[in-house]
Formats: C-alpha cells, sequence, structure tokens
C-alpha cells in the first residue's frame, strides 16, 4: 500500500539561500481530493500551511515549507508526520562550504522490453547511491570506500558522507508510454504523414492526455509496487532519495515524449504535438519544479520581422514580477521563455539550462534566452580565493545532452538524407539532439565561447554535467591558442546516464558502442580556437563506459590555493560497482 499516506511524495526541492541565510527546501506532496491536509514539522518546528499546486479531481499537489537555518557547521534535519508517523531527513552544508553533489539522469525506460536485459534489479543504481548517501540506509555491498580515498588524499574528510543536493539532469520520467496507452494515440501512430499532420484534436482526448501527463508522475515516482513509507526496510527506489536529498531538475525530451524538438518543422507545429507540449509543460511545472498550476503562462510566439519558420521565438517572460507573491519560487532567469536558472553556492555555482523549451532541428537555445544566460554568467564573482569558500571558483553547468560525444558525421547524413518522424524510432532524433550535430555546431562553439569568456574574465575552472546518452563517458573542451598550464581555458565534462534506464547491452548496441569508440578516439576540431576531445574513461581502456551509473560532485575545501573539484562516476557491473575519479584543480592562468 505505498499510497496509503500520500499519492506522490513526498519529492524534496532545493529552492535556493535566502538572504537571511535560511537554506530554502519545499517537499512536495499529493493527498487525495478532499483529505485534511496532512501536519509536516521539520526541525522540531511545525511548516507552515502548505501551497496547493494543483487540484485533480481525484488528488491535491501540495508544496511545503521546510526551509532551515544554515549554520557555521552542516548538520542533518528531520522531517515528517507527528504522532509516530515516518520521518525523513535531509542536510544542510555549512554556512560559505559547496554543497555535495550527485548527479543523475534517464530515470526510466522507452521500452519495457529492455529492462528485461537487465543483469541486476531495475533499482540497483538508486540502492547504492542512497546506500552511499545514508549511513541508517546502507547495505554493505554498496559502501563507497571513503576510507580508502580519505587517505589517497582524494577527498577532503572522510566523515563526510550524505549530499546536500540531487542534480537530475533529464529525462526524469518516461512519457513515450502515452503513445501505447492512450488509445486514439496508437491509432494516430498508424495513420500515413498526412493524415497525422490534419489530425484534430477532440475536447475528450485533450482531457485524455492532460489526466496522462498529471497522472503518470503518481504512478512512477510512487508506484504502488513498493512498501509503504514507515516500513522496516527501505525500498531504496528514486522515491526514497527524492524524499531524502533536495532535488535540482531540468527536463529534457523524454520528460515530453522521446525526440521533442528533433521533428520537421511541419510535425513540430501540428496540433497534436503542440497539445502534448503544453500538458508535458504544465505538469513539468508543477511536479519538477514545484510551482502552482496557475502561475505557469502559455507560450506565446514571438511576432517579430525574419524569424525562421524552423526556430520559433517565443515571448520572454518576466518570471521575477509573475512569480513575485511565491517566496520560494525559482530563480528563473529573466528575459527568457523557458526554465533556465542558477544558484551561487559559496565557492560552486550551479547553472541550469533549459534545452527543450525552444529546441527545434537547427536550434537549442532562443535569441532571447542567449542574452539571459550571458546575464547570469556575468555575476559570477572572481574565482581567486581570499580564504575557502570566499569566492566562486566551480562553475557546474548542467547541460541535459552531451556538449562533448563522439561525432558520427556519416551517420547524421544519411539521416538527414533520409530522415524520418516516426515517434516510436528514436534513432535519427538521438542524433540531431546532440550539441555535435551539424545543425547546432554553431550554439555549440558559441556555448564554448561563453563559457571560456567568464572562466578567463572570473578566473575559476567550469565543468559540464551531462546525461541522456545511456553510457558514462569524460570529455574535454578546450582552447587550442592556450596554454595547458592555463587551465581556465580546460572545460571537463561528465557525462552519467542513466540510473535506471539500461545501457548498451544488446548485439546491435554492442556494434554501436564499437563505432562510438572508434570515432570517439578523434579530436573534433570545431574553429582554429575550440577543440572537443573525448578522453579515455578513467581507469577503463575505453572512451565510453556501457554500464548504468551515477556521479558524485564533492569539493575538497582544503587547499591553499583553491579548491580542487572531485568527480566521482559510481559504475554499475554483475558484481557491485565500481569507483571512477576524475579531478578538476583550482583555475590557473
Amino acid at each position: 500500500m505505498s499510497k496509503a499516506l500520500f499519492t506522490v511524495g513526498p519529492v524534496l526541492s532545493f529552492r535556493g539561500v535566502s538572504q537571511t541565510g535560511q537554506w530554502q527546501v519545499t517537499a512536495l506532496v499529493g493527498v487525495v481530493a478532499g483529505a485534511a491536509f496532512p501536519v509536516l514539522s521539520v526541525d522540531g518546528q511545525s511548516c507552515p500551511a502548505p501551497k496547493v499546486l494543483l487540484e485533480r479531481p481525484k488528488e491535491t499537489i501540495l508544496r511545503y515549507d521546510l526551509s532551515c537555518d544554515q549554520q557555521a557547521q552542516e548538520r542533518t534535519v528531520q522531517f515528517g508526520l507527528g504522532q509516530g508517523g515516518p520521518q525523513w531527513q535531509f542536510s544542510i552544508p555549512g554556512q560559505d562550504y559547496a554543497p555535495r553533489m550527485a548527479y543523475v539522469s534517464c530515470n526510466g525506460f522507452s521500452d519495457p522490453s529492455g529492462m528485461r536485459k537487465l543483469v541486476r534489479p531495475e533499482n540497483a543504481v538508486w540502492a547504492d547511491l542512497i546506500s552511499n548517501h545514508d549511513s541508517d540506509l546502507r547495505a554493505a555491498s554498496y559502501v563507497l570506500d571513503k576510507e580508502q580515498l580519505w587517505h589517497e588524499g582524494r577527498i577532503h574528510d572522510k566523515g563526510l558522507k550524505r549530499f546536500h543536493l540531487l542534480l537530475m539532469g533529464g529525462d526524469q520520467i518516461y512519457f513515450d508510454s502515452i503513445w501505447e496507452d492512450v488509445k486514439p494515440l496508437k491509432k494516430w501512430v498508424g495513420m500515413s504523414r498526412k493524415e497525422q499532420l490534419a489530425f484534430k484534436v477532440s475536447v475528450a482526448l485533450e482531457k485524455e492526455i492532460e489526466s496522462y501527463y498529471f497522472g503518470l508522475y503518481a504512478n512512477r515516482w510512487l508506484p504502488d509496487t513498493r512498501r509503504d513509507w514507515g516500513h522496516s526496510k527501505p525500498n531504496l527506489d528514486a522515491a526514497d532519495a527524492m524524499a531524502r536529498i533536495p532535488t535540482v531538475m531540468m527536463w529534457d525530451d523524454h520528460d515530453i515524449f522521446d525526440g521533442w524538438g528533433s521533428y520537421s518543422p511541419a510535425m513540430q507545429h501540428c496540433e497534436l504535438f503542440q497539445v502534448l507540449m503544453r500538458h508535458a509543460r504544465r505538469a513539468f511545472w508543477v511536479f519538477q519544479l514545484q510551482h502552482a498550476v496557475d502561475d505557469l503562462p502559455p507560450l506565446q510566439l514571438l511576432q517579430r520581422a525574419n524569424v525562421s519558420q524552423q526556430d520559433p521565438q517565443y515571448e520572454p517572460m518576466q518570471w521575477s514580477a509573475r512569480l513575485k507573491g511565491d517566496r520560494l519560487a525559482l530563480p528563473l532567469l529573466d528575459g527568457q521563455p523557458g526554465f533556465s536558472f542558477g544558484y551561487h553556492l559559496g565557492p560552486v555555482s550551479l547553472f541550469v539550462a533549459d534545452l527543450r523549451t525552444e529546441r527545434s532541428r537547427t536550434q537549442v537555445l532562443g535569441a532571447d534566452t542567449w542574452t539571459a544566460m550571458q546575464a547570469w554568467l556575468n555575476t559570477l564573482r572572481d574565482g581567486k580565493p581570499a580564504y575557502p569558500g570566499s569566492k566562486c571558483q566551480h562553475l557546474i553547468f548542467l547541460s541535459s545532452v552531451p556538449v562533448a560525444h563522439p561525432k558520427l558525421s556519416l551517420a547524421e547524413g544519411l539521416l538527414d538524407t533520409f530522415g524520418q518522424d516516426h515517434v516510436l524510432d528514436s534513432n535519427a532524433d538521438d542524433l540531431k539532439d546532440h550539441w555535435s550535430h551539424g545543425d547546432h555546431e554553431g550554439e555549440r562553439k558559441r556555448l564554448l565561447e561563453s563559457l571560456t569568456r567568464i572562466a578567463e574574465q572570473r578566473m575559476l575552472r567550469v565543468s559540464i554535467a551531462s546525461g541522456d546518452v545511456h553510457v558514462a563517458a569524460w570529455g574535454s573542451c578546450y582552447r587550442r591558442d592556450i596554454p595547458p598550464t592555463s587551465n581556465w581555458a580546460q572545460i571537463q565534462q561528465f557525462t552519467s546516464s542513466g540510473v535506471v534506464h539500461p545501457s548498451l547491452i544488446g548485439v546491435a548496441e554492442r556494434l554501436f558502442l564499437q563505432l562510438l569508440n572508434h570515432t570517439a578516439s578523434k579530436v573534433q576540431s570545431i574553429d582554429v580556437q575550440h577543440c572537443v576531445e573525448m578522453m579515455l574513461f578513467p581507469g577503463f581502456n575505453r572512451y565510453v563506459m556501457p554500464a548504468r551509473n551515477w556521479l558524485a560532485f564533492e569539493l575538497d575545501m582544503g587547499g591553499e590555493t583553491g579548491c580542487k573539484l572531485w568527480a566521482t562516476w559510481r559504475c554499475e557491473n554483475e558484481v557491485g560497482f565500481s569507483n571512477h575519479l576524475q579531478a578538476v584543480h583550482p583555475a590557473q592562468k
């Protein structure tokens, strides 16, 4: 009876650090419609009355404020239901210290048959992450050997183990099942292209689509098969993780449906696709960004001269004005139509890029979003530290699709020549999604120029966290005109995917893996200055690690010249998990 208490949740969400020094966290929960709102407490105090985010015929979605004061040293606080009800914990970093972060992507699967290929349980990777996070939930076979890493100097303090943030870089939920579960859509898939483009969405069908998008979160994030909250044996699944580590989420295509943004302009703009996007966007706003559904304005096409129909430009939002009544609103960038936002957290800053709202086959971000992102980058503080934690020394840029990835030019050319718009065949859109695709090379160059510019101006290191591709990989983007000793010009990318989705394990996928590893050995020259290079995966003799995995980011605060960022992949194998570490050293001129 997983839903004895809540229909969904609790799902924690990080909302930033307030001007008064509060570590702002919210909890989303769903309750049966008409039921009394649960009374939650945090850190020994009753929570304020919850904010209603959404009211559905059978459930109400609520958001509770769990914010607590940040203190000189890190601490763990407890929240939950009173009178013997279940309790959870989350941790708060000390003032001026960087949060320890875990990164995951691809929490689900597009094809149920793929899950039958797994040699270990569906939630084995989540279990490993949770067991490394919370000693009370640990299983001995999953524990990361912090004692050994401490002796090797790879982490600063062997006693610190809990994560403060859970970065979720895309595909937190897979909506591809809508094409099978909603019968009119299953029929639509079998129509001719002409019939698909002319298809009209009835009022009844739109209501069914809306119900599907809002209902699937509860089914996937708190499935009926799991043990209820308060059970003596934890489930060690995504729900356990999201209830114990405040999340930072950004969507990718599967949060809408597979390949959104990489179809032909005619298909992207057809009535059915626009209806699907509208309701996926509203559900994402409520469940992943934890905002009231009534606070979301519709996307409006910008009526501007000389704008290509292939590259839709939407009216930018003044989010701060739109959400001024919500004290716990996310810091969405003003002047953009999408949901990009960022945080400054002591010696580390975090930028979360929305790469889906404005995506087309030839566009990743619209003009207004580029301007808003540049303005945010200019708010970064200088990286040279007066004391540990005083300045921003590392920027982590969340990109749902990889910036550095093997480039398959021949396959791109074939798909461009013999392209397709079939929603059940993801091969074409997967390639067209990547920054490395020929149609997006200009924007990839612009992104790298923007990131290296701010790295030089502020003397800090930039790292990219990415997912999507169902493998673990390490890439490097660098300026060839800058000496290697000036490491600010080197951007490392850490790809981690998937936490649930199977990696490349089928026969055809293994052949594709061989092609990836062969292509990865070639340096990609973007222009006379910028190069992208795949690196041999740490502790592995190939460029691409075909394993489910998750990633940890930890800052070593003990260096006199600055903070070193450690990235640690935990990769699944048949008997357990392996550690793969890479360091990002403080910036040097």
